[in-house]
């Protein structure tokens, strides 16, 4: 008795299939399937190691570039590293809130403090501040900002563009912009000054929307300011230089800085003292109160146009613009040596990035 193989007919004369074949053909279609299979997880692979790779070059960007990566969390490890056991706060300006829910809004008189200047301070609130910030930079899950200083050592730099990418720029009392674009930018976001260092014209070096945030020293910088707001008339005695009689600029982008920034510059960034015996006393610049005040409001920041020339050569000048030298700084109120060692010191812990190179 023969055996039934595949050339062997079945009843009514059809053949039966070859069992090697249906094997082979199902086989075929499962190596189909899984090649499918493959070729989408090896795409899915490939499309996750881009992403990462793109990712990883975005956070490691020369220090060149015009922005950093930031989170809540990077900013947050960054500034516990600055040891300065002060909480990061981003309340950068006093608003009315402050004066009634508060006994004692502040222990420390100016420029550390507005004890004693309450009254006058809440009569100049009163009268700007609507809004404080803008809602498209207060409302940004990632502020990238900028500080200009006004040194030499931005001059020829070219850094223009990239400084105007920045979310936020910060520049410092009468710094021009108009025909210094190519180096320091067109833009600015807020500008820290105080009357000496004010023009009677705001709007020439400024953007419409620039907030002019004044830091005040002494009292008689808040009467100075109540004058403008008020349109009264600007008495100049008690200033060291005159400041400006008259005041073009749009009296709600004025703010006021909270003393805070300021105190804890001198007290736990630069460690001064911040009531000396001495006849001379040394409070921090505009320019390092303004690195203090980017590092508790944003979550990069770079910095352009910092550091002096060496005390060697007298004549040096210290400005991108203007003729003041080094020789001009002889009676300065400003430990400029001991800024740059604290700047070298945020450097060195990664929470601020030179834009140029620098000594």
């Amino acid at each position: 008795m023969s055996c039934l193989n595949s050339e062997q007919p079945a009843e009514g004369g059809e053949m039966l299939p070859d069992l090697a074949m249906v094997y082979s053909d199902e086989d075929s279609l499962e190596h189909v399937k899984m090649f499918q299979m493959s070729t989408k997880t090896l795409w899915l692979w490939l499309l996750l190691v881009f992403l990462l790779l793109t990712y990883y070059k975005g956070t490691n960007k020369s220090s060149n570039s015009s922005m950093l990566p930031c989170g809540g969390l990077l900013t947050q490890h960054k500034w516990e590293r600055l040891n300065l056991n002060i909480s990061r706060q981003t309340h950068l300006f006093l608003e009315m809130k402050d004066f009634f829910w508060h006994k004692h809004l502040s222990n420390q008189t100016l420029p550390y403090g507005i004890k004693g200047n309450e009254l006058l301070l809440l009569k100049i609130i009163s009268k700007v501040q609507i809004n404080y910030v803008p809602d498209n930079i207060e409302n940004l899950r990632c502020r990238t900002c900028v500080v200009v200083g006004n040194g030499f050592s931005i001059k020829n730099t070219s850094l223009g563009s990239a400084i105007d990418k920045h979310h936020v720029v910060i520049r410092l009392n009468d710094s021009p912009v108009r025909g210094y674009e190519e180096d320091v930018g067109g833009k600015t976001t807020m500008r820290l000054f105080y009357p000496e260092s004010a023009t009677y014209n705001p709007n020439l070096q400024n953007n419409p929307d620039t907030l002019m945030v004044l830091v005040p020293f002494k009292q008689e910088d808040l009467h100075w300011l109540k004058a403008i707001v008020y349109k009264e008339k600007i008495v100049s005695k008690g200033f060291w230089k005159h400041p400006p009689l008259k005041w073009l600029g749009d009296i709600s982008k004025i703010r006021v800085l909270d003393p805070h920034y300021l105190h804890q510059t001198a007290d736990r960034l630069l460690h001064i003292p911040l009531h000396s015996n001495n006849r001379k006393p040394v409070h921090p610049t505009t320019g390092i109160l303004a690195v203090f005040v980017a590092l508790n409001y944003c979550d990069v920041v770079h910095i352009a146009g910092f550091g002096y020339p060496s005390s060697k050569n007298q004549n040096h000048r210290i400005h991108y613009f203007g003729y003041d030298t080094i020789k001009s700084m002889k009676n300065s109120y400003h430990d400029v040596q001991h800024e740059a060692d604290a700047l070298k010191r945020l450097e060195d812990l990664g929470a601020i990035v030179f834009l140029h190179p620098h000594t």
